[in-house]
């Protein structure tokens, strides 16, 4: 089942659920939040939870889309109440890059390799322990909180300050507290990670200013377990034509990390078990590899066939007024 969250006619908000092509409003609910908190408090799943509401009036998504009126799936009256995080080298890429790096790396010794490489080859040894078990941590990192969350068709907004502005694709998962602090996971969604890979690539130091830049989720949530091998397309629009795109692989067929280590390493601090959070799980995939440089108006979208309609935003480069 897919869902999400959209502006009615009248201007409030309604959450639409689909499980084919039709979509239709969930009676009596106008924030996913509050159904995820109920079924929570009742013990059943979400899916359990929308079926108890009903579906009542059908809604054209689509047109919803086209005319902005996609919100974020899931989001806090206090936006602040949101985490945005992520994790970082847990995908293999492409069989041909993989082939690439171990050739290049076999015979170098382990002090001679970056950092990044030690990280992403602890994760390919000890990444996906057996059931039940937790393993090596992988990279972290912090985006911000919900003000910085845009949705479906909204900007992505650049600041004067950053030396680039690029797209990564990934999926996130969506986590809502409960009262006792334990996190339950409610659904994934497409994102992108927004960041500026060149102020990173000047020193590693700096991943952490590259990350704190705006992001999007959505439009739609796939409820349930994320399939293992998910194949999807990014790409980027300048004047309406393709500048570039490149397929993406994701799920845990691909990737060196099982979710259950990921989240483990991030659940496992208290800070994490007070709000709801949206966890993003890396990527393979990155225009910033193939040379490019988006520019202002340029739109990014990422589509991959579980998630429902496709994630666009344009990017809009501003200029950002000092505050001291």
């Amino acid at each position: 089942m897919l869902v999400s969250q959209v502006t009615a006619a009248d201007g409030s908000s309604v959450v639409v659920a689909r499980d084919g092509t039709k979509a239709y409003i969930i009676e009596n609910s106008n924030s996913l939040l509050d159904l995820a908190h109920e079924a929570i408090a009742d013990g059943i799943s979400l899916i359990i939870s929308i079926t108890r509401h009903g579906l009542g009036a059908p809604v054209d998504l689509a047109r919803a889309c086209d005319e902005g009126k996609m919100q974020l799936p899931i989001h806090h009256p206090d936006p602040t109440h949101l985490h945005l995080t992520g994790t970082g080298l847990t995908h293999l890429g492409s069989a041909a890059t993989r082939d690439a790096m171990h050739t290049k790396t076999s015979d170098i010794a382990e002090a001679d390799l970056s950092d990044s490489m030690k990280m992403f080859q602890m994760g390919l040894k000890d990444g996906r322990p057996a059931s039940g078990s937790i393993s090596v941590q992988p990279e972290w990192f912090y985006k911000g909180n919900g003000i910085m969350a845009v949705a479906a068709g909204q900007h992505l907004v650049s600041p004067d300050f950053a030396l680039d502005a690029g797209e990564e694709p990934e999926i996130a998962g969506i986590y809502v507290i409960g009262k006792d602090g334990t996190p339950f996971r409610i659904g994934f969604a497409l994102a992108n990670e927004f960041s500026d890979h060149v102020t990173e690539r000047i020193n590693y130091l700096f991943l952490a200013h590259s990350k704190l830049r705006q992001c999007s989720f959505g439009p739609e949530f796939l409820i349930g377990e994320l399939p293992a091998d998910v194949k999807g397309m990014s790409r980027i629009l300048r004047d309406g034509k393709v500048l570039w795109q490149k397929p993406f692989a994701s799920g845990e067929a691909n990737m060196s990390h099982t979710l259950a280590n990921l989240e483990h390493h991030h659940f496992k601090y208290d800070a994490f078990g007070q709000t709801g959070d949206v966890h993003m799980f890396g990527t393979a995939t990155l225009s910033f590899a193939d040379g490019i440089t988006a520019q202002s108006g340029d739109v990014f979208e990422i589509e991959a066939p579980p998630f429902g309609l496709p994630l666009r935003n344009a990017l809009q480069e501003t200029k950002t007024k000092s505050k001291w």
